[in-house]
């Protein structure tokens, strides 16, 4: 998720807990849907794995406009997005079974 992204999510947190104490929310923003997020952040790393597997085969044809500091550093940042991705599916995980875990 890009900043501005994370900064609308606080924000709304900000809102919620707000609302839940009794207390005004100062700074409405508009409501942008947490699903729609999640889904952006994993169309944004699917479009990166397909430039890096675009790349990586373009090189592997002797495309000689490619050059392999490009591909590895695509591959990279693929899998550094994909890692991040992950982490934020294991919190979210993690989130669900302690909130399924709680007494009503």
């Amino acid at each position: 998720m890009s900043t501005p992204e994370i900064n609308q999510v606080l924000a709304q947190m900000r809102v919620a807990r707000a609302q839940a104490t009794g207390g005004a929310a100062v700074n409405e923003t508009p409501q942008t849907d947490f699903r729609d997020l999640l889904k952006k952040s994993i169309d944004a790393v699917n479009e990166t794995q397909q430039t890096a597997s675009e790349l990586r085969t373009s090189f592997e044809k002797g495309d000689d406009s490619v050059d392999l500091a490009q591909v590895m550093i695509a591959a990279q940042k693929s899998s550094i997005s994909f890692e991040a991705m992950v982490q934020v599916r294991n919190k979210l995980v993690e989130a669900y079974k302690d909130v399924m875990n709680m007494p009503v």
